[in-house]
Order: structure tokens, then sequence, then C-alpha cells
């Protein structure tokens, strides 16, 4: 049974940072392409980026250079640096893993973690 936990998301002030983790069970980080969305209230789940099961990263248009994705395959481990966070970043943020090298959707995410909360007050 695939599981993906979350963690480390809270409240922050727009300006900071915030360090998501994933880990996970049943299933091989550094086989798949792993990902992170995002969902704000009222609104459709957004990508934000991922990495490849080979290396290569893939981000939002938002993140403008603010967010970096890496993966610690020994922890089997995937982390979310945010920078320079705005109140807009504001949503619930998931973790997911895909077969799909290239995936940017959240249909292309067969696993799915349970989310992690990020608020960002102005």
């Amino acid at each position: 049974q695939v599981q993906l936990a979350e963690s480390g998301g809270g409240l922050v002030q727009a300006g900071g940072s915030l360090r998501l983790s994933c880990g996970g069970s049943g299933v091989t980080f550094s086989d798949r392409t792993m990902g992170w969305f995002r969902q704000a209230p009222g609104k459709e789940r957004e990508f934000v980026a991922h990495i490849s099961w080979n290396g290569p990263t893939d981000y939002g248009d938002f993140v403008k250079g603010r967010f970096t994705i890496s993966r610690d395959s020994a922890k089997n481990t995937v982390y979310l640096q945010m920078n320079s966070l705005k109140p807009e970043d504001t949503a619930v943020y998931y973790c997911a893993a895909s077969t799909s090298r290239l995936a940017r959707t959240a249909r292309e995410y067969q696993y799915w973690g349970q989310g992690t909360q990020v608020t960002v007050s102005s």
C-alpha cells in the first residue's frame, strides 16, 4: 500500500520561507516523478513543481525562481523549499507520485498525500 505524508506547513509572514517534506512508503521516490501541487479554497488544484526520476525538475509559471524541489533518495523523501512567500501562496500543498516522467497535471499522478496547510500573512 502506497502512503505519502507531507509535513512542514504552517503560518509564515510574507517574504518568509518554509520547507515542506514528503515521505512515503510502498513507493520508491527515485523510480517515480514526484510532484507538488497546491489548492486554495474555491480554486482548482495547481501544479507547483516536479522532479523526474532521472533528475530534471520543472516548475509552475508562478514560481519564478522562488521554490526549489529536491529529493533525498536515501530517505525516500522529497522537499519543497519555498522562499519569498506571498499571501497568494496560501493553500493546501500536496505531494504526489507519477509514472509519467513529465507529469504536470493532477490526473497524471496516481498517489497523493493528505496535504499540509501553508498560510502566508501579509
